[in-house]
């Protein structure tokens, strides 16, 4: 009977792995900023909207999962059949703006937060480049040589820390159960000194990921789920992904409504930290950081791994318009060049942000990142919307009304992140 609950355990742990990676990969130094953030300038009666972010999102990779699973093509690959190789090449631009920003980004964060844990250097700035080099170097290294397998159990460590840390930290400081539970399903919108719906809109877009909802498809073709048959564990898996990264969405606005927040960027970590240290003490807030450093490190290594796939498939179908070598992995794609190169410049190139300031670049690129999100549901729209080619498992109308409202919403938000 032990032997059979313990192997239910372990197949079921094998079914939410790669939506616990999507989960652990799109929460990052900027989910942490914007939820509390949030918290602290609107209270816990925003957190209905980290509900909606997360079910708009759900909402988007479940379609990019059917159109993988029913056509057996990525999402790439359906771009360049279905809305041409013009619309595709738009793509590659974006991945390269994605990748440094948020390459130099999560070196930044992880840098700030080991600073804080192991303050060994007097000079906050020359701390931040050492370990944020440091930790991409480190991110390279686990990646490069353990592979998937490696990558994953990895994983597991910094998410159990990320989760267990903040869930905690969040019960610590518990505003009270009606009022979380009152923010959770009575929606409404302080107004904090007039920015209430500016806040609101970006903590909705800012709950899980923006490219790297495209990993998933990548991740689940590691566990050999290539047809449509996988379908309804892949609904599985992401309910699972998406749940966790709702829950921790929650607890980071519950935590910053319990205190009033200054900062900004990576440096909000450290904030948040000292902030917590008169409520939790040195102990607690020492804890938090280490939540925090989990959080942004499972992100770290998420990218690394992961956006490789995309430019090397990118590369693939639009440079040597090639077929799959291997339907069952992504083995043809992490064995070949483009891959390698990509997952070496991922860790190195956007070291060279760390020593630079990129106020309206990154302005710019807020805007393109916000933007991803609404033009995937759209072309989502077209491609899922055939009968011809997905039968039964094309969009329902209830399908379409939802992948309206993320590009209506999303695109909305773009436009006011533009005009800010």
């Amino acid at each position: 009977m032990s032997n059979q609950n313990n192997t239910k355990q372990l197949n079921f742990i094998a079914i939410i792995t790669p939506g616990v990676l999507l989960a652990a990969t799109g929460v990052g130094a900027g989910d942490l900023a914007t939820a509390s953030f949030a918290g602290s300038h609107l209270g816990v009666a925003v957190l209905w909207a980290v509900i909606l972010g997360g079910v708009l999102k759900y909402v988007v990779t479940e379609g990019l999962v059917r159109w993988q699973l029913v056509t057996g093509l990525t999402f790439l690959e359906g771009v360049a059949l279905k809305l041409g190789r013009v619309v595709g090449w738009c793509f590659l631009p974006y991945l390269l703006l994605w990748t440094f920003f948020v390459g130099t980004a999560l070196m930044s964060a992880c840098g700030v937060a080991l600073h804080a844990l192991i303050p060994i250097f007097d000079d906050a700035q020359i701390a931040k480049v050492v370990f944020g080099s440091g930790a991409s170097l480190l991110g390279l290294f686990l990646v490069k040589r353990g592979g998937f397998r490696l990558f994953e159990k990895i994983m597991g460590v910094c998410i159990a820390t990320m989760f267990l840390v903040v869930i905690v930290t969040a019960v610590l400081v518990w505003p009270g159960t009606a009022v979380v539970l009152k923010g959770m399903f009575i929606p409404s919108i302080p107004d904090s000194q007039g920015d209430g719906i500016i806040w609101t809109l970006a903590l909705i877009g800012g709950v899980g990921g923006t490219l790297t909802i495209l990993c998933y498809g990548y991740w689940i073709r590691e566990k050999h789920r290539n047809d449509v048959s996988a379908l309804r564990i892949c609904r599985i898996d992401l309910g699972v992904g998406y749940f966790m990264t709702v829950l921790f969405g929650l607890a980071m606005v519950i935590i910053g409504s319990t205190i009033e927040i200054e900062g900004k960027g990576a440096d909000l970590l450290v904030t948040l930290a000292n902030q917590l240290h008169t409520e939790l003490g040195s102990v607690g807030s020492g804890l938090f950081l280490l939540g925090a450093f989990g959080a942004v490190f499972s992100s770290l290594l998420g990218v690394w791994q992961a956006v490789p796939y995309l430019f090397a498939d990118f590369w693939r179908i639009f440079f040597k318009a090639s077929q799959r070598v291997n339907d069952d992995s992504n083995k043809d794609l992490c064995q070949s060049q483009p891959y390698k190169i990509y997952m070496w410049g991922i860790a190195i190139i956007p070291m060279l942000g760390l020593m630079m300031s990129f106020k309206e670049v990154q302005k710019l690129y807020a805007v393109i990142g916000v933007a991803f999100i609404p033009l995937v549901a759209l072309a989502l729209l077209l491609m899922n919307s055939q009968r011809a080619g997905l039968g039964q498992y094309a969009n329902s109308w209830i399908t379409r009304i939802a992948l309206l409202t993320v590009v209506v919403f999303f695109g909305a938000l773009a436009g006011m992140k533009w005009v800010r």
